[in-house]
């Protein structure tokens, strides 16, 4: 079971969440588009993530004060979920100038080990010593140590980074350690609302230190059931058929670790490439044939990880509506201003999001290599 204990230490540190895949929540479900549906209530992940997050809003530490965000779903077969936040375009950090995908890390720039550290809610240590695959030798070679902290510019609920390591000052690039426990986190959370995501450098990320986001987002999004095209399905590698054009994972909890390696393998083909990207985890649905029963597509008991590669954007206007990272294109969308969040439609959002994602000829073209890629894995 999944337990925290105080870290010793001289200043206090964080209090650690240690945890196995004995923690692992299979049992999810989506009642309807707006009510997620558990069998059981918050797990212990669910109540640490969210109680440090709600202590650190109240003792001040954010930018703004997040209440709830006025919300619409626009009509259309996407159905976006448009959300107005107008503080966060205001009130954010000024992003890092991003000149490079391999950029290199730098400390004189802002990174996370010079937050405040009372932003820092908790540490997660896997307790691999559970974990009976793991070989003694491969326990020991585990990197271990997530920090965890709010975002003081919330996106939404719950809105934290989790930050690999970070000591070890790397840049934004995606590691398996990294992408593995980013998916553990969607499988400790019994809510289906629970999404992690990462931006590389030139696809929005603000901070070249090594991050992720997570955040909950209770109204449900297409990319959890939607239709999807085997490439390797031995692999848990499919593609998307609808827009934005993009290449899926699906794992479940005893899988974890192989598609981990499987999706690591894949960004690390994109940065060599120079091709900028954005990855977002969410529960969903088996990538399986959709004329299934309403039963189960019902069930979240697994994790689609999608991968979009995309146009960079390297010191690039941003869009006066949103801006195009990893929530936006899983169809979760932030607004800056109440004019566009009242009268954006669908057609609005699939213009703007055309512009960042690639061709067509280009995207069957690394469907094609990557394809490749993996067979050797």
């Amino acid at each position: 079971m999944s337990k925290l204990k105080a870290s010793p230490a001289d200043p206090p540190m964080p209090l650690q969440f240690v945890y196995s895949h004995q923690d692992f929540v299979t049992d999810v479900w989506r009642s309807s588009e707006s009510n997620p549906e558990t069998t059981s209530g918050p797990t212990m992940f669910d109540k640490t993530i969210q109680a440090g997050w709600r202590d650190r809003m109240e003792r001040g530490l954010f930018r703004y004060r997040l209440g709830n965000l006025q919300t619409r779903i626009l009509p259309g077969s996407h159905g976006y979920v448009a959300q107005l936040n107008i503080q966060r375009g205001v009130e954010r950090r000024k992003p890092q100038e991003i000149l490079s995908i391999q950029q290199e890390f730098n400390a004189k720039e802002f990174n996370f080990n010079k937050v405040n550290p009372e932003e820092i809610t908790f540490e997660m240590i896997k307790d691999t010593e559970k974990d009976s695959g793991l070989s003694d030798s491969e326990q020991l070679l585990q990197p271990s140590r997530m920090v965890v902290l709010v975002n003081v510019s919330p996106l939404e609920f719950g809105h934290s980074l989790f930050v690999p390591e970070p000591l070890r000052c790397l840049p934004q690039v995606l590691t398996k350690f990294a992408i593995q426990v980013g998916i553990e986190s969607v499988l400790l959370s019994s809510n289906p609302g629970f999404r992690v995501g990462f931006n590389s450098l030139g696809a929005l990320a603000s901070v070249n230190h090594l991050h992720l986001h997570g955040y909950y987002l209770d109204q449900a999004l297409k990319i959890e059931s939607v239709p999807v095209k085997p490439l390797l399905p031995e692999k848990g590698f499919y593609r998307f058929l609808d827009f934005p054009a993009g290449f899926l994972f699906y794992t479940e909890s005893e899988k974890v670790e192989k598609v981990a390696q499987a999706i690591c393998k894949v960004t690390d083909f994109l940065v060599d490439c120079n091709i900028a990207h954005n990855l977002f985890m969410t529960r969903g649905i088996p990538p399986i044939d959709h004329t299934q029963n309403e039963t189960n597509l019902s069930s979240r008991k697994g994790v689609r990880v999608a991968v979009w590669p995309r146009i960079s954007c390297f010191g690039a206007k941003e869009e006066s509506a949103f801006n195009v990272a990893l929530c936006e294109l899983a169809g979760h969308l932030p607004f800056k201003n109440k004019k566009d969040y009242d009268l954006a439609t669908e057609k609005d959002v699939i213009d703007i999001i055309q512009k960042y994602v690639l061709l067509d000829e280009e995207f069957h073209s690394l469907e094609q290599q990557l394809t490749h890629h993996l067979l050797d894995l």
